[in-house]
């Protein structure tokens, strides 16, 4: 029986013509299939990828054709590069990730920017990441503002954990608890709230999402469940009046969560679009 995915470094001799048959495979589940090749090469050579750039004549052996080939069939079935290589770049900061974690995107780094400049001028600002997941958000706002006290929290232990272990590497002293939203934080305040939570409709939880855990996309028939669950009890977290929820949400939810938001007692501060243009946080404050 052969595999419905080619083994494209199984005959090359060279990396260059490894990394050609490569992306080649690639081309039709990736936006940047060359780059996943040189990526995968390089894990797979535990080389760097400058290394594998600059001698695309060096021979590939069998053993390491082998490994590159499971990747390679790996990422073809759409699985994320960030899975194949443990790890995932998110504000500089190098996260470790596996499959109890949703892969950070670039996108959310705005929740970081936003997060900061709103406590620019706090001395000692307390930041909650509702969700956490790899412990992203937490971990860079911690980075960039060290006298910031930060707690993050997931439901997930599995999750928990990889982002201790991230922290615990990076030394980054965040506060994380096992918490589903707000139920384990008593009456804790904080001056801003982060989350990027689940917001993708559940019919919609597939394709190359299918690799990520549901618990971290899955938002619900309308994607807006974990909204409702946000919107009803963070302003009892909140350091009044002050205080400032930044959501993550998806590019075609703004109007309908912003409507959500003012049934609940909020009022939308600002919008904020994504380097790419298109909507992808609101800042948010209680109602006077």
């Amino acid at each position: 029986m052969t595999s419905a995915h080619p083994k494209p470094t199984e005959a090359a001799a060279r990396a260059g013509d490894a990394l050609a048959a490569a992306a080649a495979a690639l081309a039709a589940v990736s936006d940047s299939p060359r780059l996943d090749a040189e990526l995968l090469l390089a894990f797979a050579a535990a080389r760097p990828r400058s290394s594998v750039l600059a001698y695309p004549e060096r021979p590939v052996d069998r053993e390491l054709a082998a490994r590159f080939a499971k990747l390679i069939e790996r990422r073809a079935r759409g699985e994320p590069l960030a899975y194949l290589t443990g790890e995932r770049e998110f504000f500089s900061l190098p996260l470790s990730v596996s499959s109890e974690v949703l892969v950070p995107r670039a996108e959310t780094e705005l929740l970081v920017e936003l997060a900061l400049a709103v406590v620019e001028r706090v001395g000692e600002p307390t930041v909650l990441d509702v969700g956490t997941g790899s412990g992203a958000i937490a971990l860079a706002v911690k980075r960039a503002r060290q006298e910031a006290r930060v707690t993050a929290t997931d439901r997930s232990a599995a999750a928990l954990a990889v982002a201790r272990a991230n922290a615990a590497r990076l030394t980054l002293d965040v506060r994380f608890v096992e918490s589903h939203w707000f139920e384990k934080l008593g009456g804790q305040t904080f001056d801003v709230i982060v989350s990027n939570p689940p917001y993708v409709r559940s019919v919609e939880v597939g394709g190359a999402l299918a690799f990520e855990p549901r618990l971290a996309l899955d938002g619900g028939v309308d994607g807006l469940d974990a909204y409702r669950a946000l919107l009803a009890s963070a302003a009892e977290h909140l350091v009044l009046p002050r205080g400032v929820l930044l959501i993550e949400h998806g590019a075609g939810q703004r109007l309908e969560l912003a409507a959500l938001a003012a049934s609940c007692g909020w009022r939308v501060v600002a919008a904020h679009d994504d380097l790419s243009g298109k909507p992808r946080v609101l800042e948010l404050a209680v109602s006077a």
